[in-house]
């Protein structure tokens, strides 16, 4: 879980909420045609955006902005100093069924086992990272859209609003509920893109640069292994981009 996303996310929502309430509480602020046109009417023109998988898979990489499953540098790249070690001592087939943190990990030592050369391994665990990438960004591209046609349709909304309040001007009784459309839909607008889904993606795109640097460093590994290079020499090029803590906790190990 990450609680950084979950705090940020309550206490953003709960600030709102209290200022709504503090005003004369929440009644004011609830409006079903409003709800319908921002909300619903979001959704299925996000739909609209993306193929029906693609569409249904972002739910599931929203959710991993709350509960990322963060690989840790400092384990992959001591177990890529342990198994280089193994590899110039017994050859590369003593590398065969050792157990590695990841599945991307686990690929790239499996085609040195089988006995893939610099140029291969590169290439094809670079085609993994892009793949990823492509993956990543179609459900990030779904958010966007969250993003960019939530306060649309809240300004379609508003548009709606006025135009029911300017055909019953003369009835006093019809101005408020359509100037609770009006109002409302913008803030609702407001509310998904800058509330929930705005931070959202700047969370995913962040856990997407963090996981293509981990598979990056894990191919730079494998690569040393496959060149022969010195344990030493590994760890010494993996840890060079870390934090001096990190470097002094791994070189002290």
């Amino acid at each position: 879980m990450d609680i950084a996303s979950l705090i940020g996310l309550i206490g953003a929502v709960g600030m709102i909420v209290g200022a709504m309430i503090s005003g004369g509480g929440l009644s004011p602020f609830i409006d079903v045609p409003s709800i319908l046109i921002v909300f619903g009417g979001t959704f299925f023109a996000v739909m609209y955006t993306a193929p029906l998988p693609v569409f249904l898979g972002s739910f599931g990489a929203m959710a991993k902005a709350f509960m990322p499953k963060m690989k840790k540098q400092k384990e992959m790249i001591e177990r890529i100093v342990e198994l280089s070690a193994v590899a110039r001592k017994d050859g590369m087939m003593a590398l065969e069924g050792q157990e590695v943190p990841d599945k991307f990990f686990e690929k790239g030592l499996q085609l040195l086992v089988d006995g893939a050369d610099e140029a291969k391994l590169t290439r094809q665990l670079r085609q993994e990272i892009s793949a990823m990438k492509s993956r990543h960004a179609q459900s990030q591209a779904v958010v966007k859209a969250w993003i960019d046609i939530g306060p649309a349709m809240g300004m379609i909304g508003t548009l709606i609003g006025l135009v029911l309040m300017l055909g019953n001007i003369e009835d006093a009784k019809a101005i408020g509920p359509a100037m609770a459309v009006a109002l409302l839909t913008t803030l609702y607008g407001a509310f998904l893109a800058n509330v929930l889904f705005g931070p959202m993606l700047t969370k995913m795109e962040g856990y997407t640069t963090y996981e293509v640097l981990y598979r990056e460093m894990v191919l730079e590994g494998l690569r040393n292994i496959a060149r022969g290079e010195s344990p030493r020499n590994i760890q010494e090029q993996m840890t060079a981009g870390l934090p001096p803590k990190v470097q002094a906790t791994l070189q002290a190990a």
